[in-house]
């Protein structure tokens, strides 16, 4: 996708018409009052202020709550600060999140008016069961309306979806991105469920009722659905919560986890985990057994192929007894990989035939 500043505005929890069992957005976002207009316009500012002064593309986007469903004055009381940075060509774009069951006709119009050029919508998962467990308050044939009348108006649509929800399996997770495919959003974020303190996850991981994913189960999962997604070049543009004050290890004091598969790097853990089965994989191809192999990727992929902290260099050592070097080659595309053989082990079996052979002599 073409590279883009992204000038968040929170509002947490305003619209939201009921609260799911994971959810706590004033914890989320960092945001515990009302986002006044003059926050808006700081906000705004600072960010302008600080981006590189250069042609890229800069967007406004209203995260943290559910923005169709705020009342209609506070929406147009918000879109009106941002259309002014269009009129004066500071800002080219908007961007909401909302709920699928808080999208019609109606609204679209209003949102195309104000000039919104995306969507987020926040999916979760696509097995009703799941939903419902959840606290939703909707459907996933609410989000195939939603999606269908967004792509209709002429909007971008995103997705967003989770993994590790209350009694979700490995499977809801791979037939939701399957099922969020057919929808052909443009962009998914891909969300592994924390325990947040102060919403009713808490006091089910507490009375024991819910256990979160460890960090290497969200790890595994999150790398089968991005594979779905990226097969079908559909770009996942976050995995994992942003690492704030409050959202950090919950062995942090102001951190507002509780439990669950938290890690500051969580995106890069993701993508270092299919590198590896790509590199093993090229490993596992070779006609012979090799002692030392170079594997060349392009530059921006080097630091994925070795892994946080050498993980992946270190496992194929331990694992198949292969010295791996990384190499950046700027000739390949950002989705190949290369294996070049260094050194192979000698056959034993082939010394021992040579020990017999001349024994035999």
């Amino acid at each position: 996708m073409k590279r883009k500043y992204i000038i968040p505005i929170f509002v947490p929890h305003q619209g939201c018409p009921n609260a799911c069992v994971f959810c706590n957005q004033k914890s989320i976002s960092g945001e515990a009052k009302k986002v006044t207009t003059e926050d808006v316009r700081k906000t705004i500012e600072y960010y302008l202020k600080n981006f590189e002064n250069d042609n890229t593309e800069k967007e406004i986007a209203f995260f943290g709550g559910s923005f169709t469903a705020i009342e209609k004055e506070r929406q147009e009381e918000l879109l009106e600060i941002a259309n002014e940075y269009i009129r004066e060509k500071k800002v080219s774009s908007i961007r909401i999140s909302t709920r699928p069951d808080c999208i019609d006709k109606d609204i679209l119009k209003f949102l195309k008016k104000y000039k919104v050029k995306t969507i987020e919508l926040g999916v979760q998962s696509a097995n009703d069961y799941v939903l419902e467990k959840a606290k939703r308050g909707h459907t996933f044939e609410d989000v195939v309306n939603a999606s269908k009348l967004i792509r209709r108006y002429g909007f971008i649509l995103g997705h967003q979806m989770m993994i590790g929800l209350p009694e979700s399996t490995r499977q809801d997770e791979i037939e939701t991105a399957i099922s969020l495919c057919k929808l052909k959003p443009k962009m998914v974020r891909i969300y592994p469920v924390l325990v947040v303190k102060n919403t009713e996850l808490e006091k089910m991981y507490k009375e024991d009722e819910y256990e979160p994913l460890t960090l290497e189960q969200a790890v595994d999962r999150a790398k089968e659905v991005y594979y779905i997604f990226n097969k079908k070049k559909i770009p996942v543009i976050r995995l994992g919560l942003q690492n704030t004050d409050t959202i950090s290890n919950p062995k942090n004091e102001k951190s507002e986890i509780v439990a669950g598969p938290f890690h500051p790097a969580f995106r890069q853990l993701v993508e270092a985990a299919i590198w590896y089965d790509a590199m093993v994989t090229k490993i596992k191809s070779t006609t012979v057994k090799a002692k030392i192999v170079e594997i060349r990727v392009n530059p921006e992929n080097v630091n994925n192929a070795i892994g946080h902290k050498k993980e992946n260099i270190k496992k194929i050592k331990e694992l198949y007894d292969v010295d791996v070097k990384v190499v950046g080659d700027e000739t390949l595309r950002p989705e190949k990989i290369e294996l070049k053989i260094k050194e192979i082990y000698k056959n034993f079996l082939d010394e021992e035939d040579k020990k017999t052979t001349t024994k035999m002599k």
